[in-house]
Order: structure tokens, then sequence, then C-alpha cells
């Protein structure tokens, strides 16, 4: 077994005092905060909001990417990171490209949709195999890597229930609106898909950060690794130091011998 992945004692400790606060940070970086919610949420009210009005669908749909377009400039402006600015463009053109082409406006919200679904199978499927999702999402957040998989199965145990309240969240927000995309009206179903942009995400984010709260405290993987460089280095420079005196020792020995004959 690797460093990262061998069993270690005393993680099943209680977390540190501050571990909510870092739970929380964690999880702001992970998920970009408010402004990443914000980011996920003006293109579709935009879009719904124009199409509402003047049932134009070509105005909306370009209005939406254009936005989205815009918040990835001002970020890159900022210098500040754009994922989650980027994954609202591409999120906006494919929903632009279904709707051009079927000319139906609901099929600007089908992409999120089936990304949506595709979201909470993975989620599930992920916790089934041993492996839940948002342990792999946020063990880099964490510096943890993969460690908790073997060392820490108390935050494993902390994942897996993560992942099944994201997983099952993300579900009941699938049942709600496939069968809207299918009886509704493109103004009812995409009013009703920005109200649940953001309370099903909060949701989600709330019960991680309530059972990570929870959770022992994470092995920093990187701080190993560091240390373990570290002592390496040592023991080779001693290695060097001690073959050096033996070569001097050997040397003066030589000298002392050919004084004597």
């Amino acid at each position: 077994m690797t460093s990262l992945d061998k069993p270690t004692e005393g993680t099943d400790q209680s977390p540190p005092a501050d571990a909510r606060a870092v739970t929380e940070a964690a999880l702001f970086e992970a998920f970009g905060g408010v402004r990443g919610m914000v980011e996920t949420v003006v293109p579709g009210l935009l879009f719904v909001t124009i199409f509402t009005i003047d049932k134009n669908l070509h105005l909306a749909a370009i209005a939406a990417l254009a936005v989205s377009l815009v918040l990835v400039v001002v970020r890159l402006a900022m210098k500040d990171t754009v994922k989650h600015a980027f994954s609202g463009v591409f999120g906006v053109a494919f929903g632009v490209v279904f709707a051009m082409f079927t000319g139906n406006a609901k099929d600007f919200y089908l992409p999120g949709m089936l990304y949506t679904l595709g979201l909470a199978l993975a989620y599930i499927v992920t916790t089934l195999a041993g492996v839940p999702l948002i342990g792999l999402i946020l063990g880099p957040v964490f510096k943890e890597n993969l460690s908790w998989r073997t060392r820490n199965p108390g935050r494993k145990k902390a994942y897996a229930k993560a992942s099944w309240a994201w997983g099952l969240i993300l579900l009941a927000k699938c049942a709600i609106l496939f069968p809207l995309y299918w009886w509704a009206d493109t103004t009812s179903l995409g009013w009703i898909l920005v109200a649940l942009k953001i309370p099903p995400f909060l949701l989600a984010v709330w019960l991680t950060w309530v059972f990570l709260a929870k959770a022992p405290a994470p092995i920093d993987v990187f701080a190993e690794m560091e240390a373990e460089e570290k002592a390496e280095e040592q023991r080779k420079a001693e290695q060097e130091r001690d073959a050096a005196l033996a070569a001097e020792g050997g040397e003066a020995a030589g000298g002392r011998h050919r004084r004597e004959a």
C-alpha cells in the first residue's frame, strides 16, 4: 500500500473545533458560493423573462448566451476562477443549440435537465460502488485526495451520506421537471426551473456541511508527502556525510600505513 492508502491509527477521533468553519470554506470553494449560484441562475432567468414577454426564441436564446459570456469575461478581468462561469456557458450553449435545432423553446432547458438526471445517477451509483462522488469532488479541496477511502472510515461514511443526499435531492428535482417538460408550457416550465435552481442546491450543500462537520478531520496527504520528501532528503544527506567521513578516514589510515612503511 502507498502512504495515501495504508491504514493509520486514530482516524476516528472527534473533529477539531474549527472543523465546521473549514468545511464551510471548502464547500464554498468547491461549489462557487453565492457568485457561482448567481451565474447558474441568471442565464435561465433572462431566457424565460424575454420569452415570457415576446415569445421570441432567438432573442431569448442569444441573450442568455451573451450574458453567460459576459460573466466569463468579468471573471477573467478580475483574474478569478472561471470554472463555474465556463460550465454555465457550456450549459447555455447546449440549450441554445437544442432549442434552435428543434424550434421548441422548451428544449433550451432539456440539456440541463438531462445533466441533472445523469448527475443524480452518478451520485447514487458511485456511492453504491464504495467511491461516493462527493468524496471525489471534495477530496482534493480538503487536501486528502482518496485517503478517506481506506484510512478514514468516518469521512468515507460522511461522504456516502452526502452523496445519497445529493442523488436523492436531484432525483426529486427531476421527478418534478420532466413531467412539466411534457405537459406544461414553456414559460411555466422556465419559471419553475428557475425557482428550483437554488433551494435544492442549498439543501444538498447544507446536508453535506452537516455530515462532514461531524466527521473526523481530513488527512492532509500533501503535508505527509512533503514530510516524507524532507525525511528522504535528510536521509540521503546523512548517507553522503557518512560516506565522506568514511572516505576521509580511509585516506588518513592509508597515509599512516605509508609513513610506517
